[in-house]
C-alpha cells in the first residue's frame, strides 16, 4: 500500500511559509497503515524537505544553536529587562484597584454621601468596562499602549480623592476599570511572544504575584498614609488615592522609554540574540508560527470550546481573588482587630500567597503540567475557607490561619491558569484574541466579587466565605475536566494514521488545531 501525504496541505508546518512554492510530494510505502513509525517517517521526510525554509540566518551565516551558557545568559538579560517592569505595572494596578478597601476603613464612608449598596456597586463597576486592548496593542505596539494605560489610570486614581458622593465614586471606578482593562491581557500576550510555553508560568507568577505584594504592601502603606490625616486639608483616605497614584504615573512615563517592543524590533538585543529568541519561539510553536491577521482566525477563536472552558476555570478562581483583595481589611477587622491594626494585619496573608505563587508556578513549569497544580492550589483554599466558616465562634488565630490559606490557594492558582490558556492557543491572532476573551469573561469575577461580602453579613461573613468555598470546589472540578479533555485530544493525535494526519492538516490558519500541535495539560 502506498500512502501519499502532500505537503501543500500542510501549510505552516514546522513554522515554514511555503505559499507560492512548488512543494514535494511525500510518498510513504506501508504494509500496514497507522503505525507510529510510518507517520513519523512521513513527518520527518517533510521536515527534511522544508528544512531550508526554516533556517534562521544571522547575516550570511547559517543559524547555530546556542549552548546552555549562552541561552541562560540571554534569558537572564531578558528577565531583568522585562519582568521587573511588568511586575511593577501589575503591582500598581492591583494596588489602585483594591485600595478602596483600605479607604473604606480609613473613614471614607463617613466623609462622603454614600450608602453601603453604592459602595459595593463601586467595587463591581470597575470590572464592567472593556477595551479591545490586544487589537489596539497589535496596531500601536506594547510599549506605547501600556504607557498610555498607566498614565491615564494614574490620573483617574488621583481624581478619585475629590469624590463627594457615592455616584461620583461609582463613575470614577468605572473609568478606572476602563483604563486598566488592557493591562492584564496585554501583558500576558506580550510575555507569550518573548518566552516559550514552558517558561511562561514562572514569569507570569512574578507578574501576577506582584498583586499579592500589592495586598501586603498596600495594607502597610495605608497604615502609614492614614497618619497623614488632616495634612493640606485632606483626609487620610484621600491621601491613599493621591499618594498611590503618583508611582503609577511615573512608571507609565518610564515604560515608554525602557520597555522593549517585540523581539524582532527590540534594540536592547543584538542580532544574534534576536535570532535565538525567534528560533526558539518558532520551534516551540511548531506548526503554528503565523503572525498575520485574518478575520477567519478571529471567528474560529470566538467559537472555540476551549475559550469557555478556560473562562469557567478562570471565573471560579477570580471571584475569590477579587473578593479577598477588596475585603481582606474588613474580614480581618471582623476577627476582632481594631481598624488601624486591621490595615497592617491584612498584609501577611498576601506575603505567604506571593511565596506560594512562585513555588507552585516554578514546579508547574518544571513538570510541564497545569491542571493538577491549579486543582491542588484550589484545595488549599478550600481548607482555608472551611476554617473561616467553622471556627467563626471559636478562635481568632484559627480564623487568621484560614485567611492565610484561602489567600495562598486562590492567588497560587492564578498565574498557572493564566499561562494554561496562553499555552494552548497558537498563532499571534488566535492567542491574542483568546487571551482577551478569556480574561474579559474571567474579570467579571471582580464585579461578582464586589457583591459577595455584604455589611449585613459582618463580622463573620459566612455567606461570602461559603460562596468562595463553593467556587474553589468548582475550580478543582473544572480544571480536572479540562485537563482530561486536553489529554484525550493529545492521545487522539498521537494515534492518528498517516491518512488521518494528512486530512487533519488540510486547510489554512489551523493554529493549535493542527495535528502536530500538542496541548499542555
Amino acid at each position: 500500500m502506498v500512502s501519499r501525504i502532500f505537503s501543500n496541505s500542510n501549510k505552516g508546518y514546522l513554522g515554514s511559509d511555503n505559499r507560492g512554492k512548488e512543494e514535494p510530494e511525500i510518498i510513504v510505502h506501508t504494509d500496514k497503515m497507522g503505525t507510529e513509525r510510518e507517520k513519523k517517517a512521513a513527518i520527518d521526510q517533510y521536515s527534511s524537505s522544508s528544512a531550508g525554509d526554516n533556517n534562521i540566518n544571522v547575516g550570511e551565516e547559517p543559524f547555530i544553536e546556542p549552548d546552555e551558557t549562552e541561552l541562560q545568559k540571554l534569558m537572564w538579560k531578558m528577565d531583568r529587562r522585562i519582568i521587573p517592569f511588568v511586575a511593577l505595572m501589575y503591582l500598581c494596578s492591583f494596588l489602585d484597584r483594591v485600595n478602596i478597601g483600605n479607604a473604606k476603613i480609613a473613614g471614607m464612608m463617613d466623609d462622603i454621601d454614600i450608602t453601603e449598596g453604592e459602595y459595593n456597586w463601586a467595587l463591581s463597576l470597575f470590572f464592567v468596562g472593556y477595551v479591545p486592548s490586544n487589537l489596539i496593542l497589535k496596531v500601536i505596539g506594547p510599549r506605547l499602549w501600556l504607557s498610555i494605560i498607566l498614565i491615564v489610570w494614574g490620573v483617574i486614581m488621583a481624581v478619585m480623592s475629590k469624590c463627594k458622593t457615592g455616584s461620583e465614586l461609582m463613575v470614577a471606578r468605572f473609568f478606572l476599570g476602563v483604563a486598566e482593562a488592557g493591562l492584564f491581557p496585554g501583558v500576558i500576550f506580550y510575555l507569550s511572544v518573548w518566552y516559550t510555553r514552558r517558561q511562561q508560568s514562572l514569569r507570569i507568577a512574578w507578574f501576577y504575584g506582584s498583586s499579592t505584594l500589592a495586598g501586603a504592601f498596600g495594607g502597610i502603606l495605608a497604615y502609614g498614609i492614614v497618619r497623614m490625616d488632616g495634612m493640606s486639608g485632606l483626609s487620610g483616605w484621600q491621601w491613599i488615592f493621591v499618594i498611590e497614584a503618583i508611582p503609577t504615573i511615573l512608571l507609565g512615563i518610564l515604560t515608554y522609554f525602557v520597555l522593549p517592543d517585540y523581539p524582532e524590533k527590540s534594540k536592547f538585543l543584538n542580532e544574534r540574540e534576536r535570532a535565538i529568541i525567534l528560533d526558539r519561539n518558532k520551534k516551540d510553536d511548531g506548526i503554528t508560527t503565523d503572525t498575520h491577521f485574518t478575520w477567519k482566525q478571529v471567528g474560529s477563536t470566538v467559537i472555540d470550546w476551549k475559550i469557555y472552558a478556560f473562562a469557567l476555570v478562570y471565573l471560579c478562581g477570580s471571584i475569590p481573588v477579587y473578593s479577598l483583595s477588596m475585603f481582606m481589611p474588613s474580614i480581618v477587622r471582623g476577627m476582632g482587630f481594631e481598624s488601624l491594626t486591621a490595615q497592617a494585619m491584612s498584609s501577611p496573608p498576601y506575603a505567604f500567597a506571593f511565596i506560594w505563587c512562585l513555588i507552585n508556578a516554578w514546579h508547574a513549569d518544571r513538570q510541564g503540567e497545569r491542571g493538577f497544580h491549579i486543582a491542588g492550589s484550589a484545595i488549599l483554599s478550600v481548607i482555608g475557607y472551611t476554617l473561616l466558616i467553622t471556627l467563626r465562634d471559636k478562635s481568632a488565630a484559627g480564623l487568621y490561619i484560614g485567611s492565610v490559606l484561602a489567600a495562598m490557594g486562590a492567588f497560587g492558582m492564578s498565574p498557572i491558569k493564566t499561562s494554561w490558556f496562553s499555552n494552548n492557543f497558537a498563532g499571534h491572532t488566535r492567542k491574542s484574541v483568546a487571551i482577551a476573551l478569556i480574561t474579559s469573561i474571567g474579570n467579571t469575577g471582580g464585579a461578582i466579587g464586589g457583591q459577595i461580602y455584604r455589611a449585613s453579613d459582618a463580622p463573620d461573613y459566612v455567606k461570602g466565605h461559603s460562596a468562595c468555598l463553593g467556587l474553589m470546589c468548582g475550580a478543582v472540578v473544572t480544571s480536572s475536566v479540562v485537563k482530561y479533555l486536553l489529554y484525550k485530544s493529545n492521545k487522539k493525535r498521537d494515534n492518528m494514521t498517516p491518512e488521518e494526519y494528512r486530512i487533519a492538516c488540510e486547510g489554512e490558519d489551523l493554529g493549535e488545531k493542527h495535528p502536530g500541535f500538542r496541548y499542555i495539560n
